[in-house]
């Protein structure tokens, strides 16, 4: 067990709580950034590369049949298997978008390609039908397997209140999601809900873990009545030739935790680091978790040397970057912070394998490299067997037009969808796109609306309801502003120059001598 310091280089600014880790093979990628993409990375997604203890992301492109996937935060993750044990398809259910918008979407990340200098990822869009679980973000999803045939179970999460229920003070409020078990049939894109008596109180931000055909659902946080439960919930699937049947069973003995990293060391041993067992106390224990065909095993085990900055922060979060390895961060104090970000880096080896710590994730080479210019519009991350260094060719680059940034917006939307770059910034108090709460709501283009920097504020701060150009005629709340031209202003009278002042002076001494004469 090692923890090791890591500096934040490329890209570090896009690193925030929320993020997902996903690897393939030894390629392991960063996924959910701070803020829409932009031309530097217009997907959003980068490639981690860690040697000398040196942290950088580098951007990483998409085939050209991919769907547009957003930058979420707390989505559900799970790895769809495949033969020989290495996972080549990602499943990404929900999460949060950086304006802050719920995603009910369900997609599917591959490695497309290895060959020739880049890395080349692909992602689908995968409909479903039936009980489609609602938008949600801090939830679960495993893949089971039963009687030669496999399905997806979502569980838990957390969602905002319905339209109806929302108000002005309340309008980003959350609450848990029903405490339904959704099965999906991936092959048809068939969704089923089940509502289980064991299963009574809304959970998110649990772990779970998935050994054939049964799911184990660890801890978690209940809004409703506050409370880290200790039960596991042992979700059994069964999947005959007719209609699925779903089992829950409640086992006793437990930990109590929230928003902890799960990372596996081996097919039947997983590792729990990090979490809360309050909102105002981190947990600092780690626990060993070993699966058997019917039991699961919890016992504590010797916690890492954690740094002071780890004890005394009041939040910090990672992610799994496989094989035992987990990348964490936690907030810099106001007198250390440097120029790329305000978090400091950990890398945790919980695994047998001690060289993955400094292996490089990009399989370049592990000498000492010159420090990495920032990136450029085009830059992308490329990598030789051959060649020791990164290197960057002009020829290289891609079409933005195949890459650009899309999203639906007014019918009158005059916004580039390959070349746009916001006009402002696009952290969360500055959207730079504006939800309309007209018919379920939509999203529009500021730039769209004519609407300045100052109004998107106002709108970001006070959580007013706004309707875009093509609803205002709904007289509620705050509508677009329209354009007025600015008064018209009389022009001031001009100044007398000194010159003229001084004949006048003069006038007034000559009156006054004749008159007292």
């Amino acid at each position: 067990m090692t923890l090791q310091t890591v500096t934040a280089l490329n890209n570090a600014l896009c690193i925030q709580p929320g993020f997902t880790l996903l690897r393939f093979g030894t390629h392991v990628f960063y996924f959910g950034q701070k803020g829409w993409p932009k031309r530097s990375c217009p997907t959003g997604v980068f490639l981690v590369d860690l040697k000398n203890n040196e942290l950088k992301l580098r951007p990483t492109m998409f085939s050209n049949d991919s769907c547009y996937l957003p930058p979420l935060r707390q989505p559900a993750v799970c790895s769809l298997p495949s033969e020989g044990g290495e996972v080549k398809r990602y499943l990404i259910h929900g999460g949060k978008t950086p304006n802050n918008e719920l995603s009910h979407k369900l997609y599917i990340m591959s490695n497309a390609s290895l060959a020739g200098k880049k890395v080349t990822l692909c992602c689908s869009e995968k409909d479903l039908e039936g009980d489609v679980p609602d938008a949600r973000y801090g939830h679960s999803m495993d893949v089971v397997q039963s009687r030669g045939k496999s399905a997806v179970v979502i569980f838990g999460g957390r969602s905002y209140l319905p339209l109806n229920q929302r108000t002005t003070e309340t309008w980003n409020s959350v609450t848990d999601c029903q405490p339904l078990v959704y099965l999906i049939d991936l092959q048809f894109g068939c969704s089923t809900a089940y509502a289980l008596r064991e299963l009574q109180d809304g959970i998110s931000f649990h772990a779970s873990l998935a050994k054939n055909d049964t799911v184990y659902i660890l801890g978690g946080h209940s809004i409703e009545n506050n409370y880290r439960s200790r039960n596991i919930y042992k979700i059994k699937v069964d999947l005959p030739l007719g209609s699925p049947k779903v089992t829950c069973t409640v086992l006793q003995g437990g930990i109590s935790f929230s928003s902890s990293i799960l990372t596996q060391t081996n097919p039947d041993e997983f590792i729990i680091v990090g979490g809360y067992v309050s909102d105002s106390q981190k947990r600092l224990t780690c626990n060993r978790l070993c699966l058997s065909e019917d039991t699961i095993d919890i016992q504590e085990m010797e916690a890492p040397d954690w740094t002071g900055e780890i004890k005394h922060s009041k939040m910090w979060f990672g992610g799994d970057m496989g094989h035992g390895v987990v990348l964490m961060g936690v907030p810099s104090d106001n007198k250390h912070q440097n120029s790329e970000g305000n978090f400091y880096f950990y890398v945790l080896n919980l695994g047998q394998n001690e060289d993955l710590m400094i292996q490089s994730c990009s399989q370049g080479s592990t000498e000492e490299q010159e420090e990495s210019t920032p990136l450029e519009d085009s830059e992308e991350f490329t990598f030789s067997s051959i060649f020791d260094e990164d290197v960057y060719n002009e020829d290289d680059e891609e079409d933005e037009s195949e890459t650009g940034y899309w999203i639906d917006c007014c019918k009158d939307c005059n916004v580039d969808i390959n070349t746009w770059v916001p006009y402002y910034s696009t952290e969360l108090n500055k959207p730079a796109m504006i939800y309309c709460s007209k018919d379920g709501g939509h999203w529009v283009h500021a730039q769209c609306m004519d609407l300045s920097e100052s109004t998107l504020i106002h709108l970001s701060e006070n959580n007013v309801k706004y309707f875009c150009n093509d609803h205002v005629q709904l007289s509620r709340g705050l509508q677009t502003p329209k354009k007025t031209m600015p008064p018209q202003k009389a022009p001031m009278k001009p100044i007398r120059k000194k010159n003229s002042i001084k004949r006048i002076s003069e006038g007034k001494k000559s009156f006054l001598r004749r008159l007292f004469e």
